[in-house]
């Protein structure tokens, strides 16, 4: 319908580093699931600011008021129509152990939950992620930068289907699966891969919000 309409996705903290931050993306003149499904790479949610700051200052004003409310990291689905604020969904957040851990402690310290609330909350994410130490890449090149939707690091070989990536993975292989993007089809090969790269979408897309809380590298 424009440039004054949209529709986007926000954490209201960082879901990789658990930081306090409006975290998140959004597409102008874009609808649905055009976001999610990572169909065209979305701007960070703070350009929302420059671009309609009317519906940005609503939207955060929303997002505080619900994180407090639920008491934990909220996931937000909101549309803009001609520059009006249209909230979808709001569902507790998907996050990184770094940042579970960070969010339980400051959380405590807000005085939103107890001290046993947040033991609750981390006690599932036990491992590190993986990661490279520097000297083993200063003989690497790269093939080219995209953006990280999780910390860490992941290595296998390249498949391009669901179906290879789970059949690869049955016989012992790490596997990394690619994808223009990923839908929920794609779920059992996604499962499976040690991480996912897919050549449209941003950090709040399909692909990025599933590998996350998988444990894979997005």
């Amino acid at each position: 319908m424009g440039d004054d309409s949209g529709t986007g996705v926000a954490f209201t903290r960082d879901p990789n580093t658990g930081e306090k931050v409006l975290y998140g993306e959004y597409l102008v003149n874009a609808q649905g699931e055009d976001v999610v499904a990572g169909i065209r790479t979305p701007s960070p949610i703070a350009a929302l600011a420059q671009d309609m700051p009317k519906a940005y200052a609503e939207f955060k004003t929303i997002a505080d008021k619900l994180e407090k409310h639920y008491k934990d990291v909220q996931d937000l689905e909101f549309t803009i129509e001609r520059g009006c604020l249209y909230m979808l969904q709001t569902r507790s957040a998907k996050r990184t152990a770094a940042a579970a851990m960070r969010i339980a402690i400051d959380m405590v310290k807000e005085n939103l939950i107890t001290q046993e609330e947040a033991v609750g909350r981390v006690a599932r994410f036990l491992a590190n992620p993986p990661r490279l130490s520097v000297g083993r890449l200063e003989n690497t090149t790269a093939l080219t930068i995209g953006l990280a939707a999780s910390p860490g690091v992941a290595w296998g070989e390249i498949v391009t289907s669901p179906d290879d990536a789970e059949k690869e993975a049955g016989a012992g292989k790490l596997v990394i699966l690619t994808r223009p993007e990923t839908c929920p089809d794609d779920f059992h090969g996604m499962a499976v891969a040690q991480g996912i790269l897919t050549s449209t979408g941003g950090t709040t897309s399909h692909a990025a919000v599933v590998a996350r809380e998988l444990g894979s590298r997005p």
